[in-house]
């Protein structure tokens, strides 16, 4: 069975950092694009960044560029996210996720596997 075990949200300040951890299990680490989907009350659920998921490597939303940084450890099997500067805005449920590496995308209706969400909430 897949698993996703998403770690290390919480309650920060805004300019705060936070780390969340993703470990996978039951896969290929190879195989698929692993990252962080977001949502916050009342919004649709928005891709954040994620890995192995374009040509480029890398995927970042334009809201995060410059302040989160995505980074995996394929010996753990488990994905980072790295997340500085954070903002109000950055509030949201933060979900693990996969997606078949070949479709080079990071769109919700595609993602094969969720993992349960972690809150972040920062605080003005």
């Amino acid at each position: 069975d897949v698993q996703l075990q998403a770690s290390g949200g919480g309650l920060v300040q805004t300019g705060g950092s936070l780390r969340l951890s993703c470990t996978g299990s039951g896969f290929t680490f190879d195989d698929y694009a692993i990252g962080w989907f977001r949502q916050a009350p009342g919004k649709e659920r928005e891709g954040v960044s994620c890995i192995n998921c374009n040509i480029d490597g890398t995927y970042y939303a334009d809201s995060v560029k410059g302040r989160f940084s995505i980074s995996s450890d394929n010996a753990k099997n488990t994905v980072y996210l790295q997340m500085n500067a954070l903002k109000p805005e950055d509030t949201a449920v933060y979900y693990c996720a996969i997606e078949d590496a070949m479709k080079n995308s990071w769109y919700a209706p595609w993602i094969e596997y969720w993992g349960q969400g972690t809150q972040v909430t920062v605080s003005s």
